[in-house]
Order: structure tokens, then sequence, then C-alpha cells
């Protein structure tokens, strides 16, 4: 059986050992390319930590918290989808992956989402607040009720995703008007 740690203050690590992590806290730890495939997060926060192109195949990351993270090339489609339920702050997520992920009502706060794939993911009533989503990849995406009227450069489809009732700026609209080749001006 693999180890339980519970209200433990992680600061500048390198790595973990597997096992089940339960209300911790995780500073200043550099994770990059280390494989945390099959561990347990439950009601954890991560502060300016690197957790870039980790391993995360079947880990579970329930009612986790990042604040200030560089998590480039996450491939949160291969964690366990069971419970899923994060949110982000201030972090870098460019190049990482929630395909097929049920993400409802997950707050992206002013986070980098460049080139995400959020095909077929499940945003409705979702908030993603001044984030930067250039080249992130919505296509067959849920996005009813969800609010990105402070984001930008996105390109939605609205004929391939669901966009009913989801909130958008008035300078968001060349986004969802970029399939048609038109010129909006003022």
């Amino acid at each position: 059986m693999d180890t339980i740690f519970s209200e433990e203050t992680f600061d500048q690590q390198t790595s973990l050992q597997p096992g089940e992590y339960e209300n911790c806290r995780f500073v200043n730890c550099d994770l990059s390319d280390g494989n945390l495939s099959n561990y347990i997060f439950i009601d954890c926060e991560f502060v300016d930590c690197n957790l870039s192109n980790a391993k995360i195949s079947h880990t579970a990351f329930r009612e986790v918290k990042f604040s200030g993270c560089k998590m480039l090339g996450l491939q949160f489609n291969s964690c366990n989808a069971f419970g899923l339920s994060v949110a982000f702050a201030g972090c870098t997520l460019n190049h990482s992956s929630f395909y097929e992920r049920q993400l409802k009502k997950t707050v992206f706060s002013k986070s980098q989402l460049r080139e995400v794939d959020f095909s077929s993911a499940d945003l409705s009533g979702a908030k993603l607040e001044e984030c930067d989503l250039a080249d992130a990849t919505f296509d067959q995406t849920n996005l009813e009720k969800a609010d990105l009227s402070t984001s930008f450069h996105y390109i939605i489809d609205p004929q391939r995703n669901k966009i009913k009732k989801a909130k958008f700026s008035l300078e968001g609209l060349p986004g969802l008007l970029a399939q048609f080749d038109i010129q909006i001006t003022r």
C-alpha cells in the first residue's frame, strides 16, 4: 500500500514519494519531467511549483489548487478522470491537454493557456478570467454558461462547439467569427 501524507508542507522538493497526499501544500517544488503517475492528491495546493512535462497518467487531482505554477505540456487527458477538480491562478499551462476532461465550473484565472487542447472537454460553467488562449483548440467543446468575457486571443467556432449562454467580450467577437473570413470594423 502506498504511503499516506496528511497536512504536510513540502518546500523546494525535486521529487515526491509515491503515495496519497491529503491537505498538503507544495511550495517552490521542481517536479518537472518527474513521474507522478498513480499519485493521489486530495485538497492540496501547489504554489510556485514547476510541473512541466511531468507524467500524470492515472494521477488523481481532487480539489487541487495551482497558483503561480509552470505546467507546460501536462497531459490532463491521461490523469484519473474520477473526481477531477482543479483550479488555476497565474499558471502557465501552454501545450497542455484537457482532451475529453470534465471541467465543469473550473476556474482558470490570469493564466497562459496557449496551444492548450480543450477538444471534447466539458467546460460548462467554467470561468476563464484574463487568460491568454492563443492557438488553444476548441473542437466539440462544451462552453455553455462559461465566462470568457475577460480572456483573449481565442478562436472558437460556434458551429463546432456548444456556446449557449457563454459570456464573451465585444473585443473577443473576431475570435468567434474567424471561420467566416470576414472583416470587422468599428
